[in-house]
């Protein structure tokens, strides 16, 4: 039997081609992974859950669209899970088409909804006459155009917008690059696997979480924020998202600065416990922009432990 490990196996939003890809691509270490192009999130965070993969690469948050639904949604329900990475992509679009096609040849493009909503300005000055249409992935607009086996792919469009990466997969002609409405537009991705211990802190972490109200009523937010604000923690993401249970029944995705080896977030943490219906730790891992957390008098670790050892002084009446 050989000793040689095998590789890990990394599910992807996919097909080949994607962002997604593309950020997998960035992680070091992953030249000699598996990668496994998944249809959705969904089934890459599933197989990751049936063992099928060792993690999952998915995006959670664009700068201009705002966050994933579907990620967050899968993230809070099912089987749990833990994020330890993060990483951003910038989002740079290409229109892709057949060889030999020309921009006036274009009448359809096709590319998914968020794509088309960050090249909207562009595709109506240079594409006026073109009808945009959806398709499930960038990747797999690009895909549908690509040559098959048997000759010349019938999709019912001439152009796809989609990253560069897909124009190499899928040997399509790169008719204009850089063509984003906002330049400075990033996808943020995160690696996800099944539990374990986290990393140790780095001194530059974020937490993620899932808070569940216990029923709604007034004060139900302000209580979750006080758990937070009066331990020092900074909030970078709070958004509400339905459990899918019942009408008006919530809970709050939240990114926040810190580690959970911290006291001020291993204390909120205790503190979301006691108010809230159910608390689900989505991991603490190092930040993708290293940016450390602000610190704020009486909430270091030294603090918590010094009222600590204060407080069991007088529990001794010493």
């Amino acid at each position: 039997m050989s000793d040689v490990p095998r590789p890990r196996r990394y599910a992807y939003l996919g097909p080949a081609g994607t962002f997604t890809e593309q950020a997998l691509r960035s992680l070091p270490g992953t030249g000699t992974a598996e990668r496994l192009p998944c249809a959705t999130v969904t089934v890459a965070l599933d197989a990751v859950r049936s063992g099928g993969a060792d993690h999952a690469v998915v995006p959670i948050e664009n700068s201009v669209e705002g966050s994933v639904p579907v990620t967050l949604d899968e993230l809070a329900q099912g089987e749990p899970l833990i994020i330890l990475h993060e990483m951003t992509v910038p989002v740079a679009f290409s229109l892709l088409v057949r060889p030999g096609t020309a921009l006036a040849d274009v009448r359809r493009v096709a590319t998914h909804p968020h794509a088309a909503a960050q090249t909207r300005s562009w595709v109506a000055d240079n594409l006026p006459q073109a009808e945009v249409v959806h398709a499930s992935s960038t990747a797999a607009a690009a895909a549908a155009l690509a040559a098959g086996p048997d000759g010349p792919s019938v999709a019912p469009w001439e152009a796809a917008i989609a990253a560069p990466l897909a124009g190499e997969h899928y040997a399509l002609q790169v008719l204009a690059e850089g063509i984003g409405d906002n330049p400075e537009a990033v996808t943020r991705f995160v690696v996800v696997s099944r539990p374990g211990r986290p990393a140790p802190p780095s001194g530059r972490d974020k937490t993620s979480l899932v808070a569940f109200m216990r029923e709604d009523h007034p004060g139900a937010l302000l209580e979750i924020l006080e758990q937070l604000t009066m331990r020092g923690v900074n909030l970078t993401r709070i958004e509400s998202r339905p459990t899918g249970h019942a009408l008006g029944d919530y809970c709050f995705s939240i990114d926040a600065e810190g580690h959970i080896a911290d006291r001020r977030v291993g204390e909120a943490l205790m503190g979301l416990r006691r108010v809230c219906a159910d608390v689900r730790f989505l991991g603490s891992y190092e930040r993708h922009d290293g940016k450390p957390p602000t610190i704020h008098p009486g909430t270091t670790d030294e603090e918590f432990e010094d009222a600590t050892a204060w407080l069991s002084r007088l529990r001794e009446g010493s």
